[in-house]
């Protein structure tokens, strides 16, 4: 356990220097406030609004930015230091390859978690600032959508992890872990949409499309957040929460599994990677 946590400390430490901390939880707060401040500017009115509508517009930006932020910092995080030699030099002290891993994991997840906590967090504070109302259950739903990301940035950090142990560049590295974000955040949707309106319910019944629903944390996300409630009917989801047949805590479960099983075979791929 020591082991793991000098490894965490040490991306803590790295983030810090290379302005990463610094650097996403401006880019997040910034527009958590931008959302929450000029949401309304197109009907005329600029004004704070109300915090289910916040959490509809967070979780929106959530779904682009933070799998592209978290694939960012570590697609690189097992074949940079294997190219710069580090690696070599870091296994050679009494430390087994997986605690490495886990221990690179838990500082990333620790950066990503401070990031979205303040960036996001300043959007509730300004809200509550401003005298608007916010009632229990809306500040359960953005607690919600907060621990959601830091659990989606955490399955796709995973994903880096697995990219970055299978490849031997750090340029075939970046190339993959851009190629899957645009799959998991752009392409599947549109597919799966196509798939639906050519289908025309013929052949993708309700327990086929939860199941395609559940292939992509996005997708899982999304359903996780923007459905029930008042923020469905915000966000246009009612009538895939309708259709999808998926409890909070399946969701969850599939986030969590997003994050596991990508991080084990990241563990093996690291384990039988030639340095």
């Amino acid at each position: 356990m020591q082991n793991i946590l000098i490894i965490a400390r040490k991306e803590i430490q790295e983030g810090l220097r290379n302005r990463w901390v610094l650097t996403t939880t401006l880019l997040l707060a910034a527009l958590a406030l931008t959302l929450t401040f000029l949401g309304s500017a197109p009907t005329g009115n600029v004004g704070a609004r109300a915090l289910d509508v916040v959490i509809v517009s967070l979780s929106s930006l959530t779904v682009f930015l933070l799998p592209l932020i978290a694939l960012l910092i570590s697609h690189d995080a097992i074949v940079g230091e294997a190219e710069r030699g580090t690696m070599v030099l870091l296994l050679s002290y009494p430390i087994a390859r997986w605690q490495v891993l886990l221990g690179k994991f838990v500082g990333h997840v620790s950066i990503l978690a401070f990031a979205t906590l303040l960036g996001y967090g300043a959007a509730a504070v300004a809200l509550a600032a401003t005298g608007s109302a916010i009632d229990a259950e809306s500040l359960t739903a953005f607690a919600k959508m907060v621990g959601s990301s830091v659990l989606l940035g955490a399955g796709f950090i995973a994903l880096g992890y697995l990219i970055s142990a299978s490849v031997r560049e750090r340029g075939t590295a970046a190339g993959i872990a851009i190629a899957v974000w645009l799959v998991l955040v752009l392409i599947y949707d549109m597919a799966l949409l196509a798939l639906l309106v050519v289908d025309q319910g013929q052949t993708v019944s309700g327990g086929l499309l939860d199941a395609l629903l559940l292939l992509n944390p996005t997708d899982a996300y999304r359903l996780l957040n923007l459905t029930g409630g008042n923020v469905s009917a915000l966000s246009g989801m009612g009538g895939v929460s309708q259709t999808a047949n998926l409890s909070p805590s399946a969701l969850l479960a599939a986030l969590a599994a997003w994050t596991l099983v990508p991080l084990a075979l990241a563990a093996l791929a690291f384990a039988k990677k030639e340095l």
